[in-house]
């Protein structure tokens, strides 16, 4: 059965444009595939802690890891876990400071994973390392207080937001990535409403070219004996 992980990322529980639009893509994914599974994981309310030294260490481990490695290597764990089980992620965030929040930071931080979600080998010269995930595909749903930021725009050498979600998410497998995205929002003029109306008409459009592939992405089902 396909799975959709969907991620919050936005600190905003209440009035959050970026969940909003994840709520919308959500429904509109149901309303087409109502059978397949859906993860839910909200960094914004309950962020992933940062690195440490202990996390690198365990992480790091070439011998077998101690009770006390895997005890702090749970976490990264059953967030890689996860997004393994992902055909389709959805990273619902707004940007901080013109660039990702925190707690998606410390998500990625989390799942990005030596041996895990990417090798290392110094015989494939300047480039040691591999994605070992593919096949999934990734909406990332943003929003910003300004405006510009795509390429072209007038504020695209300051917006890192989208750029490095892209950057990393060769490391999540994702091969096929589409951007929606709400601009203007300190403006509150009549520029943001057309920008987060926009953002909205779009989502029907990207759920139904999504979810016309997932069958072509959808790991299949381990054989069963009979």
């Amino acid at each position: 059965m396909p799975t959709l992980l969907r991620l919050d990322a936005s600190a905003n529980t209440s009035s959050s444009l970026t969940r909003t639009l994840a709520d919308r893509f959500v429904c509109e994914w149901r309303a087409l595939r109502p059978d397949d599974r859906l993860i839910r994981r909200d960094v914004g309310a309950t962020p992933p802690p940062a690195l440490s030294q202990a996390f690198l260490a365990a992480a790091f481990e070439k011998g077998e890891r101690s009770t006390e490695q895997k005890a702090v290597l749970k976490l990264s764990d059953e967030l890689i876990g996860e997004l393994e089980a992902a055909d389709v992620i959805v990273i619902a965030t707004p940007m901080y400071n013109y660039g990702m929040p925190a707690a998606l930071k410390a998500w990625f931080d989390q799942v990005i994973r030596i041996n895990k979600t990417f090798s290392f080998d110094l015989s494939r010269g300047d480039r040691p390392l591999e994605p070992i995930l593919n096949g999934k595909m990734l909406a990332v749903l943003t929003s910003s207080g300004e405006f510009g930021f795509t390429p072209g725009g007038f504020n695209e050498s300051a917006g890192h937001l989208v750029p490095h979600v892209r950057t990393c998410a060769k490391y999540l497998g994702a091969d096929h990535i589409r951007h929606v995205g709400i601009e203007y929002q300190e403006f509150g003029d009549e520029r943001h409403r057309a920008s987060k109306e926009a953002a909205f008409a779009a989502i029907p459009e990207l759920v139904a070219e999504l979810s016309s592939r997932v069958p072509d992405y959808a790991r299949a089902e381990p054989a069963r004996a009979s």
